[in-house]
């Protein structure tokens, strides 16, 4: 009897599935919903007569009936860099020349234009054909494991191999994807909590975000989510360029917009960027761009990437929507770096999907050149159709008797002297303790891609700063001794208290390149901190490193080596680090001691060509796991470079500066005598 209901549970989810896929990937369906509920009922029937018989990829687990999504962090095996934004033909040009000057000469290009979805990118990770993790980007190398709510999307395939067995899929891979909220549902959620007098979402992407991020997936699955996926990663990948993938993924039965196009030439792209443009108002899902990428894996291998986005790829952003109103007075923040920068408070306006009450004027210039000025009626336009900024004045509306916007003559917070410095358009307050730049500071400290202290977000901060306990992040690791004082104040309890001290207590445990990006360093980025605390290993290195070592980093340019000089040569920051150090917290990243001697450890690398066997990071990993380092250029400081196919100008150099050369065989050969070859 048991057989015979286990045989039955099998073909109804398979059925499940292809009903599920017919009709939430290809909008295709081929039974009633009458039907389809039928099926799906007789499931949950015979699973709960017969729980032991429940598969953990059956149907009926896309909804989790607990509160036990804690979204722990997930580290991305590939990391999910950014796009670097073009905004014109002349933008898009300048990326086309770039991609052909890193290329061997001669090589064709193709590219492949998708639509950029205005929604938020996920990781999918499969082991043995059935999804395991999904994750949100995070901050690029670290995301937060989402699994529980993004199985509540039906397009999302629960598993792979037994859904679509004529498919060929690898035993571990991950696919990327673009998580959303179409139009049409949005309005719906927003016209049912009208009624009910509840504040309305403000625009689908950050109902889509916090929808994803709801503790209870049933509650998720109220809110219809969708996903469109378009990467495809694995050791094992039997596709070689990015059009393969897409129609690979189409094949394994993922969701794929179906507006992508393999260009042969930059005109073809062109033309198909302005066709696509045309038709985005007619969609049922918000986008705010085309995605263009090279085609081929090869070229990408070669191409590489900066500290935050591809060289291979860019995003081509729609001219932004735009709309009038009034601005009724121009306010002056200041940031952490003490900079001054004005904001325009408007009429609020809907614009792109959102109510605008506020936009940004970049700098004093801006509202000069621009005569900008309170009472004047505007444009404005979402940069992007993110972020909101005036673009011009509408003369023939301005009231009599307006004046001209002065700059700031004192910091708006603390009333100190402002200055202006040289070749710059920013204003500076020069109070380097002016609450304002403190209160800067330590929300950026604390944030989740720094030391991710939950708890202490913004409205904590100002108020801890405003009472003086907290003056600079340091201060941070000394709040355990006030306690008691805590626990008296209005708006907390006991256990908020305990929380927050708990989480800063945990924050210790944050590895070397958190604390360094926390530091707040201008110019240094999440991507940049990586990779300078992976080629030094430790704080105290780099603090003692040249900008010429610093810049001898892969992909750490000069205004970043200056920065770091600049920023470790105040005092000020001196004695943070010093307090920090005292705290606890990790300035070093791990231990390479206890690798051995092996052939790599100690020695300076740089890849150039292609190889094969390994993409470059991965052989980047595996000399820092054997103690060596990769440096983007060739030195005097350099042991060895490691040539791959269509090594250019750093193997001639190489060579003229009598520095020894590894083909990738060799390569390979040293790595499997070190015991990393595997």
């Amino acid at each position: 009897m048991k057989s015979e209901v286990k045989r039955r549970i099998t073909e109804l989810i398979a059925e499940i599935r292809y009903h599920d896929h017919r009709y939430y990937v290809l909008s295709d369906p081929e039974i009633t919903d009458l039907e389809y509920d039928m099926l799906y009922k007789e499931l949950e029937r015979l699973e709960r007569e017969n729980p032991e018989l429940v598969e953990p990829d059956s149907p009926t687990r896309r909804v989790g009936s607990d509160l036990e999504n804690e979204f722990r962090p997930v580290p991305h095996r590939y990391p999910m860099l950014s796009l670097a934004n073009t905004y014109n033909e002349g933008e898009l040009r300048d990326f086309d020349r770039r991609v052909r000057e890193g290329l061997p000469a001669g090589e064709a290009v193709e590219y492949v234009v998708e639509y950029k979805i205005d929604g938020l990118s996920v990781s999918l990770r499969y082991l043995n054909g059935t999804l395991a993790v999904a994750a949100t980007r995070g901050d690029g190398t670290t995301g937060e494991d989402v699994t529980l709510n993004v199985k509540t999307i039906k397009s999302v395939p629960l598993s792979v191999s037994s859904s679509f067995p004529e498919a060929e899929v690898p035993a571990s891979f991950e696919v990327r994807g673009e998580v959303y909220m179409e139009k049409a549902v949005f309005e719906r959620l927003n016209r049912e909590r009208t009624a009910r007098g509840e504040k309305t979402f403000a625009n689908p992407r950050n109902l889509a975000s916090g929808t994803l991020k709801l503790l209870d997936p049933a509650e998720t699955a109220k809110r219809p989510l969708q996903i469109f996926t378009y990467y495809f990663m694995s050791d094992e990948n039997p596709n070689k360029t990015q059009f393969e993938v897409l129609q690979y993924l189409q094949k394994t039965g993922f969701r794929v917009n179906p507006a992508y196009k393999l260009c042969q030439s930059f005109d073809e792209v062109l033309r198909f960027c302005k066709e696509l443009e045309e038709k985005r108002d007619d969609l049922p899902y918000e986008v705010d761009g085309v995605v263009i990428k090279v085609n081929s894996f090869r070229h990408q291998e070669i191409l590489g990437s900066i500290a935050k986005s591809p060289r291979w790829a860019c995003a081509f952003k729609f001219k932004a929507k735009q709309a009038r109103t009034v601005l009724r007075s121009i306010t002056w923040q200041v940031g952490r770096t003490g900079a001054i920068t004005p904001v325009a408070e408007l009429e609020p306006v809907f614009l792109a999907g959102s109510t605008i009450s506020r936009a940004t004027l970049h700098n004093f210039d801006e509202i000069s050149r621009k005569d900008i000025r309170r009472g004047d009626t505007v444009t404005i336009e979402k940069g992007g159709d993110v972020i909101p900024k005036v673009v011009s004045v509408v003369k023939d509306a301005r009231p009599e008797g307006s004046e001209p916007e002065l700059p700031p003559s004192a910091c708006p917070v603390c009333g100190s002297e402002v200055f202006r410095p040289e070749n710059e358009v920013a204003f500076y307050c020069e109070n380097s303790e002016c609450s304002a730049q403190v209160k800067g500071r330590i929300e950026h400290f604390s944030s989740r891609g720094a030391m991710d202290i939950e708890g202490l977000g913004s409205s904590i901060t100002e108020l801890f700063v405003e009472l003086g306990y907290l003056k600079t992040y340091a201060d941070i690791y000394r709040l355990h001794e006030r306690e008691p004082e805590l626990k008296m104040m209005e708006r907390f309890g006991e256990k908020s208290i305990d929380n927050l001290l708990n989480a800063i207590e945990e924050s210790k445990k944050r590895p070397f390149h958190k604390v360094l990006f926390g530091l707040g360093i201008r110019y240094v980025g999440a991507g940049a901190a990586k990779k300078l605390a992976d080629h030094f290993g430790s704080l105290d290195a780099l603090m003692n490193a040249g900008e010429e070592e610093i810049t001898s980093v892969y992909e750490i340019g000069s205004s970043i080596a200056r920065s770091v000089r600049r920023f470790f040569s105040d005092q000020h920051n001196l004695h943070l680090i010093s307090e920090l150090r005292n705290a606890g917290l990790i300035l070093e990243s791990g231990k390479k001691d206890d690798v051995g001697d092996n052939f790599f450890k100690g020695k300076t690398f740089v890849l150039t060509g292609t190889l094969s066997l390994l993409k470059r990071d991965e052989a980047a990993e595996r000399i820092a796991a054997l103690g060596g380092k990769t440096a983007s250029s060739v030195s005097k400081n350099t042991d060895f470079v490691i040539a791959g196919e269509s090594a250019g100008s750093k193997l001639e150099k190489a060579q003229k500066l009598g520095v020894g050369i590894l083909d990738e065989e060799t390569f390979m050969t040293r790595l499997s005598e070190a015991g990393a070859g595997s």
